[in-house]
């Protein structure tokens, strides 16, 4: 931070930071979405075969070719959504877990073992259930359709039947089920590959190597990668290998991170320069400047995400699902060893095989490893883990052909409603277990990653509420900024409906866009000397547009402070040192924009309305309920006035 000659006047200036939402809320709300509309294309595509199975088959085997010059690739339709479009599923599904990887709860490396061991086992018991059933028989090539877990659907089904307010629980599934697809999709480029080319393998390893290359030089330029992209999924589709694998590795070799300084500070430089001279050079630069600061890692997720869920999956669907369900089938199922093995593996052994080896893990590494979440969560993600729609369909077509085909569909269509309605029964179970108990069961008592880097100090920090309460709510914020004129009376109602929640405030003056931010930062400080931090506060907030010199001496008048006092705090700006404090502990936090929130320590990602906020102490308290310091705390004195 810098700030000018104290004898200039009541000013600084401190670097613009824009505003950052974590992609994980926004991918979830995607998935729920998503998976309506992919059940929806699961029903058209039953009902669709049922009615005609010639123009359904018919329609999905008409041939589409590619050709440049001789050169020439011709696959029917359903090829093209499987193994083209799909290639985009799994570059999401790749980039969600490099995302988690850099910046989410993977970042600290410990926590990826349990949720890989867990997806292992959750893959290995299903694949010994399903051959030991088939044993003996050719359909036991199908094991590899037992394997792995929708994420889209898990997840949809998960905010229907599940809890609201853990995110823990929901990143748990989240690692499962993409590590579940990692293995799965490695599995099906070697164990189902047609007619395997070694020369097209080399030249897709080459192609590889080039984008690794690609990315050191650091280029940043979609159009080269996208280049390169196409050009290994069509070498490795003439290798033999489904060439979906292209997508995932795409996706987790693109970094993720949060923005930093210098980048927001371009393209806010950039921005600025374009309004004062609108051109359309300018433009561009401003342009760049703001897509540079993101991640290519979020840019690509806010490109394709949707476009995956929404097109990609339920076309997946259409293609896949049809089956005719007739007398003959259903007799067949009955006794079939691939329905059975099929619906045995993902409603048995894919729960028994999450929770068995969430506990031998927790068990052997002396709870040093354990999971993020409670035991009946763990037992929830287990059962949810039991829907393989998407994944389980691409592979079966892979390893299995004709009955057999449709028995493995079937199985995986009663699989998918078995382990949705199971989910429901847990989480009901859950439900109906006292407070307390419940938890417990739910979130576990797993330390959360603390974002906050410099704790609250009740000697330093300006607090509101008591001093000792179990949950701590810290919002950076500039008082001038209007989001956070915004979120005060949300803020004001969380103290009114929550009694035993401490409120803190730390500075973070944008004054590039927010020039007089500093100055009432200043100001808060100068009342703060005199005992009336909050009341100049609230002030502040109430009155956004006036926070001129005249206007912040009127309201030290208003508050009765000595008038005196406060102009010497404010020419000799006393209260700079203290401000900077506050900055540094932002950019050690990572917060790159205001109003950014703390709720004991974990960042809260999101909307800050009431709502949003309310659920998330509520998991705080959940969570403080399970410490045992937290019933030996008395609250405290409420400190720095009331909240409304």
């Amino acid at each position: 931070m810098t700030s000018s000659n104290p004898r200039r006047g009541w000013s600084a200036r401190t670097a613009w930071e824009g505003r950052v939402n974590a992609p994980l809320r926004s991918f979830l709300r995607t998935e729920t979405g998503g998976a309506r509309v992919v059940l929806v294309a699961a029903v058209v595509a039953l009902l669709w075969a049922n009615l005609h199975l010639s123009s359904y088959e018919s329609l999905w085997s008409t041939p589409f070719s590619v050709q440049f010059g001789d050169w020439r690739v011709s696959h029917d339709l359903r090829f093209w959504i499987n193994s083209g479009l799909m290639t985009f599923f799994f570059l999401v599904a790749g980039l969600e877990l490099r995302r988690e990887f850099d910046i989410g709860e993977l970042r600290e490396r410990r926590r990826l073992a349990l949720p890989m061991l867990a997806g292992l086992g959750g893959m290995l018991l299903p694949i010994g259930i399903y051959l030991a059933i088939n044993a003996g028989h050719p359909t036991a090539a199908g094991w590899g359709a037992v394997m792995a877990t929708d994420t889209a659907l898990a997840l949809g089904a998960l905010a229907v039947f599940g809890p609201r307010f853990s995110d823990r629980l929901r990143g748990f599934l989240l690692t499962v089920s993409v590590i579940d697809d990692l293995v799965a999709i490695a599995v099906l480029a070697i164990a189902y590959p047609e007619h395997p080319s070694s020369t097209a393998l080399f030249v897709a390893a080459g192609i590889f190597g080039v984008v690794l290359l690609v990315r050191a030089w650091g280029v940043r330029f979609g159009p080269v990668f996208a280049l390169l992209g196409v050009a290994a999924w069509v070498a490795v589709s003439e290798s033999g290998v489904d060439p979906v694998l292209v997508g995932l590795v795409m996706g987790l070799l693109t970094y993720a991170y949060a923005p930093g300084r210098n980048e927001l500070q371009r393209a806010s430089d950039q921005f600025r320069l374009f309004r004062e001279q609108p051109t359309p050079q300018l433009a561009r630069m401003a342009q760049a400047g703001l897509t540079s600061a993101l991640s290519p890692n979020e840019r690509l997720q806010t490109l394709y995400h949707p476009l995956a869920s929404y097109v990609v999956v339920p076309l997946f669907a259409l293609a896949n699902v049809g089956i005719v369900i007739d007398g003959e089938l259903l007799a067949r199922a009955v006794t079939s060893p691939v329905t059975l093995g099929v619906v045995a593996a993902y409603v048995i052994g894919k729960p028994a095989g999450i929770v068995a080896t969430s506990w031998l893990v927790a068990r052997l590494s002396g709870n040093r490893f354990r999971p993020p979440v409670g035991w009946v969560a763990v037992a929830g993600v287990g059962t949810v883990s039991g829907i393989g729609f998407t994944v389980a369909l691409l592979i079966a077509t892979h390893a299995l052909s004709g009955s057999a085909l449709d028995e493995a569909k079937l199985g995986i269509l009663v699989a998918t409603v078995g382990a949705s309605v199971i989910t429901w029964l847990v989480f009901r179970s859950a439900a109906r277990l006292p407070p307390a108990r419940r938890a417990r069961a739910l979130l576990g008592v797993a330390e959360g990653i603390v974002d906050l880097m410099l704790p609250v100090d009740p000697e330093r920090d300006h607090l509101r509420g008591p001093s000792e309460a179990p949950v701590t709510v810290v919002e950076y914020g500039d008082f001038e900024c209007p989001y956070c004129g915004q979120a005060e009376p949300a803020v004001r109602k969380l103290l009114a409906d929550f009694a035993n929640v401490r409120y803190v405030w730390r500075h973070l003056p944008l004054t590039d866009v927010h020039p007089q931010a500093q100055l009432a930062a200043e100001a808060a400080e100068a009342a703060s000397e005199q005992g009336a931090f909050w009341e100049m506060h609230d002030l502040l907030l109430t009155h956004q547009d006036a926070l001129n010199p005249a206007d912040v001496l009127g309201y030290a008048e208003q508050l009765g402070l000595d008038l005196d006092r406060f102009r010497e705090h404010m020419v000799e700006r006393m209260g700079v040192d203290r401000i900077a404090e506050d900055v540094d502990s932002a950019d050690l936090s990572g917060v790159t924009g205001t109003p950014t929130f703390f709720i004991n320590g974990r960042r809260h990602h999101g909307a800050y309305d009431i709502t949003a906020l309310s659920a998330a102490v509520k998991a705080a308290f959940a969570s403080a309920k399970l410490r045992p310091e937290y019933h030996r705390r008395e609250p405290g004195r409420r400190e720095g006035g009331p909240a409304s």
